[in-house]
């Protein structure tokens, strides 16, 4: 395992992060929790600080999760693990106390090594989080937490807006190969000393626990699993990534990760212009250089609609044929809120959006290519797995 120092915490973080999401027994949390569930956790929770995955985050809205790492914690040496939670700040400071009280219960934890801000993902929760800091420092003086950062999906100007306050000490955000719009924020975190931790690589990043057989082919010999987390780890900038398991074996397959991320630059050198070939062979060479271009946001789109995303989920399922990670996000618009904002295109046939597209090389051609992503990955709505019971 290598460790790297998480920014101006001081902490040495591994590479590979034990995230608390995905070993929960469910996200009712009055269902009774069965033996065998609890057991899971505590082999999963074992095998990670065996193979030197020492680092444990969970948060108050991860279901069950940190009742169930309650009952295996105390049993564990607490200079064992660094252990990190997340909980919404809220304009009701009254309330997001009453949070951190119930998860600091569950945990059976006397302190956190790390306590974030969870969910700044527009200007309301960037509000409420500096309506709570105050709170969050006296825990802090008191010895309760030891250092504070923020988790988000939000867009590029508030998470600047968030790094550029200076109250926080890390960031959870997201950045992968097939998502590198981060990247400013990563620079300016930087600049301030803050740890960067990178949210969900393995499933935000494209679904890499079940890739195309076109992923495998062009991420070879890597899997693609670990070809993304190599990406992200040849960011100097980058201390640490979680990897939520289901179950202990599940952390196999990260280990290659951590095993070659001394040598992650020239790991993924040869496939990095086979990944970039195939976006133009199917896309075409103009395309793939200057999609994003003059792209407005979603609430500037007439119906909301989140051009960027649809797009971006295009050009993944043509080029690498990631349709069900396309179907995934996709259908997620229109119900995840701020977490994955902005509406699919079904009624696209009906809007003017020569106005939002007049700065984009390609506004002729979006509009069907927004009706061919629509009939291409429209299905079932989906929530966030938060939202699922």
């Amino acid at each position: 395992m290598e460790y790297r120092r998480f920014g101006k915490t001081g902490l040495d973080l591994p590479v590979i992060s034990c995230g608390g999401m995905r070993f929960q027994h469910g996200w009712n949390v009055t269902e009774p929790i069965p033996a065998e569930s609890d057991q899971n956790v505590e082999t999963c929770v074992r095998r990670a600080l065996e193979l030197g995955v020492n680092h444990i985050e969970t948060a108050r809205g991860y279901g069950s999760s940190e009742e169930q790492l309650g009952k295996v914690l105390p049993k564990l040496k607490r200079d064992s693990y660094v252990l990190q939670t997340k909980v919404e700040p809220l304009m009701d400071v009254p309330r997001f106390v009453d949070d951190f009280e119930k998860s600091m219960s569950l945990l059976k934890a006397d302190y956190l090594d790390l306590f974030s801000m969870h969910g700044i993902n527009d200007q309301a929760s960037l509000d409420a989080s500096e309506a709570c800091m105050e709170t969050a420092l006296r825990w802090k003086a008191e010895g309760r937490i030891r250092h504070i950062g923020f988790a988000t999906h939000g867009p590029v100007d508030i998470l600047l807006k968030a790094v550029k306050t200076g109250a926080f000490e890390y960031i959870n955000l997201h950045y992968y190969y097939i998502f590198q719009d981060n990247a400013p924020v990563i620079e300016e975190a930087t600049r301030r000393g803050m740890g960067v931790f990178i949210i969900s690589p393995n499933d935000k990043g494209g679904m890499l626990y079940q890739p195309t057989p076109k992923m495998m082919e062009l991420c070879a010999p890597l899997h693609p699993m670990v070809f993304n987390g190599l990406f992200c780890l040849s960011h100097p900038a980058i201390h640490t990534l979680s990897c939520g398991v289901s179950k202990a074996s599940d952390f196999d397959a990260h280990m290659e990760t951590a095993t070659l991320s001394g040598k992650a630059t020239e790991s993924i050198s040869p496939i990095l212009p086979k990944l970039q070939s195939a976006m133009e062979e199917a896309l075409g060479v103009a395309w793939t250089k200057t999609w994003a271009q003059g792209l407005p946001a979603w609430h500037e789109t007439p119906g909301h609609i989140n051009i960027p995303w649809i797009l971006r989920l295009y050009n993944l399922a043509k080029a690498f044929d990631m349709v069900e990670f396309g179907k995934m996000r996709y259908n997620l618009l229109g119900n995840a809120g701020t977490w994955f904002p902005g509406k699919q295109a079904g009624e696209v046939a009906s809007l003017d959006l020569s106005e939002c597209l007049k700065n984009s090389p390609h506004a002729s051609v979006i509009p069907e290519i927004l009706k061919d992503s629509h009939a291409l990955l429209a299905g079932e709505e989906r929530k966030r797995l938060t939202q699922s019971e």
